[in-house]
């Protein structure tokens, strides 16, 4: 995935794809702001805090790399329980945390 997503958290998907890691474990990313704008809160003035319409536009450029991530081999894992991203297999955090080859 090389590219520009316009949010930190494409950005850190986008870093974490170039060390080619057999998974990634997506958290926090529930692409609303249904329960707020941030998990910190919102951005003081004068930065702006994002729209709906912006966060919608995000999620669907990191589903739009599914088929990318899936062709270098690595399993992404959507942890947030309330996202809105649709392309990727949903699992809860401990279980995916689990869920390691030889952890037990």
């Amino acid at each position: 995935m090389v590219g520009w997503g316009s949010n930190g958290g494409f950005q850190a998907v986008n870093l974490a794809v170039q060390f080619k890691p057999r998974r990634i474990l997506l958290v926090g990313f529930d692409c609303s702001i249904e329960k707020g704008v941030h998990f910190h809160g919102s951005h003081p003035s004068p930065l702006n805090n994002p729209r709906q319409a912006s966060v919608d536009r995000w999620g669907a450029v990191l589903d739009a790399q599914k088929a990318l991530v899936d062709q270098l081999g690595i399993d992404v894992v959507n942890c947030a329980p309330h996202s809105r991203l649709t392309a990727y297999r949903r699992q809860p955090l401990l279980e995916a945390l689990l869920d390691v080859p030889g952890l037990v």
